[in-house]
């Protein structure tokens, strides 16, 4: 029997190895899950649901996935992972602190808009702090430390914030770029807030900017600040 079509679909196994925008199926199931999460919620979120959005059969889900733990657990470290993987790169590259900040930001930007709107949302979620997530949640600790290492070689004497808050907050201003307008240039105005926040201004904060730009240069890393 053909599968229905229009709203609620269940549709066909796929067989073809990418859609029409050159998604895999695999990633048509990320997509789909990340944007039903967000709707509803990672716990009423069921895996018939995503199958339907994508407009494959249930089973054709299991063929890429155990189940939605390891969709999440493969969204949320999409979301980390890329960035931690290229911290020592981009600090071994950079002429100092202020330009390993800057690149690192920028990195870490276009890492979350090259995956699924609003999944940084879901880090707070309550099925996220359960042991099965723990690798995540270290990954990410571990990318909030290179932050604060940074800012405490950066913050200024009578800062009135802490190395620990500050890199905190540098990661936080990231992660909340899902909601801010996709202007061509808003990875470098998160940088710019990240540097403003530790005290790197004017003169300081520009030559960062364009030593941050060297160093994303030499490692090949794009500029993916309007992505998706």
């Amino acid at each position: 029997m053909s599968g229905r079509t229009g709203t609620g679909r269940v549709g066909r196994p796929r067989t073809r190895g990418a859609g029409d925008d050159g998604r895999t199926p695999r990633q048509e199931i990320l997509d789909a899950a990340a944007a039903l999460f967000g709707e509803s919620g990672f716990a009423a979120t069921s895996t018939r649901a995503i199958a339907d959005r994508v407009g494959i059969r249930q089973a054709s889900l299991y063929h890429h996935f155990a189940g939605k733990d390891e969709i999440l657990a493969e969204l949320l470290e999409a979301s980390v992972r890329p960035t931690l993987d290229l911290a020592d790169a981009v600090r071994s590259a950079a002429p100092d602190p202020a330009a390993a900040l800057h690149a690192l930001v920028v990195v870490d930007v276009g890492t979350l808009l090259a995956g699924p709107l609003g999944i940084a949302a879901l880090y707070v979620a309550p099925e996220v702090q359960q042991p099965r997530f723990e690798e995540f949640r270290e990954h990410r600790r571990q990318l909030q430390a290179v932050y604060t290492e940074l800012a405490a070689d950066l913050v200024p004497a009578g800062h009135p914030a802490s190395a620990q808050v500050l890199g905190a907050a540098c990661l936080h201003l990231v992660e909340m770029v899902a909601t801010l307008p996709r202007t061509h240039d808003v990875a470098d105005q998160v940088a710019a807030a990240c540097l403003g926040a530790v005290g790197v201004t004017g003169s300081r904060a520009a030559m960062a900017a364009r030593e941050g730009a060297r160093v994303r240069a030499g490692l090949r890393v794009p500029l993916r600040s309007v992505s998706r």
